[in-house]
């Protein structure tokens, strides 16, 4: 089994947080700049993936929808995965409001931090341990589905899907940086035993010494 986990573009909201004032985060388009990097991805997915049978799941916001879609891969399935989606931080969003929250969540720790009107990290860990065990479940039990996934999502997501399959540790969690735009981790289950392609940056050492697999 082999899941592909890809960040999607650079988005509106990344260049302009201002944007979110005025425009829902699920609804936040990619930039131009975006836009070439999600079909600069998609030539070196197809060298990769070849002719591989591959299941498509994306989280729903515009932004990873329109990086699949610009991506040009010939795909077996595709289904709209909400649990894949963003941390939430609540509605349209007041900008001073924002930067408290963001201060506060910086000194109170990203995993178990709950934004208000929002989520946690912790939150985003529940949905995304649920989507990890129904994929497992589908790759190993349905015979037409294909041993390659690729998901399509954010990078706070794609963390704590990290976090999740190899048990790591909350102190590492918070210790890595989000991988750049359209930037993407292979990981790969061999006798029962995950492996990751490449580690993600980290911002300083783990408090608690330990480190990714």
């Amino acid at each position: 089994m082999r899941i592909i986990l890809l960040r999607h573009g650079e988005s509106l909201g990344n260049i302009d947080e201002l944007a979110y004032c005025r425009i829902p985060d699920h609804a936040l388009p990619l930039t131009p700049r975006g836009e070439e990097q999600a079909d600069a991805e998609g030539a070196r997915l197809r060298a990769l993936l070849r002719d591989t049978p591959v299941a498509a799941y994306i989280s729903p916001y515009v932004r990873t929808m329109r990086t699949f879609e610009l991506l040009r891969l010939p795909i077996e399935r595709r289904i709209q995965e909400p649990r894949l989606r963003e941390q939430d931080w609540g509605n349209l969003q007041d900008p001073v409001g924002q930067q408290v929250q963001k201060q506060k969540r910086h000194e109170f720790g990203h995993f178990f931090y709950r934004l208000e009107h929002g989520e946690s990290g912790a939150d985003v860990d529940d949905r995304v341990a649920s989507f990890l065990s129904e994929l497992e479940n589908r790759v190993r039990h349905d015979p037409d589905h294909p041993d390659t996934a690729l998901v399509v999502t954010h990078g706070l997501t794609m963390r704590l899907l990290c976090r999740r399959l190899f048990s790591w540790s909350i102190e590492l969690f918070e210790s890595l940086s989000n991988p750049p735009h359209c930037d993407h981790r292979i990981l790969t289950d061999a006798d029962g035993r995950w492996r990751l392609e490449r580690p993600f940056t980290q911002w300083r050492d783990s408090p608690d010494g330990t480190t990714q697999v």
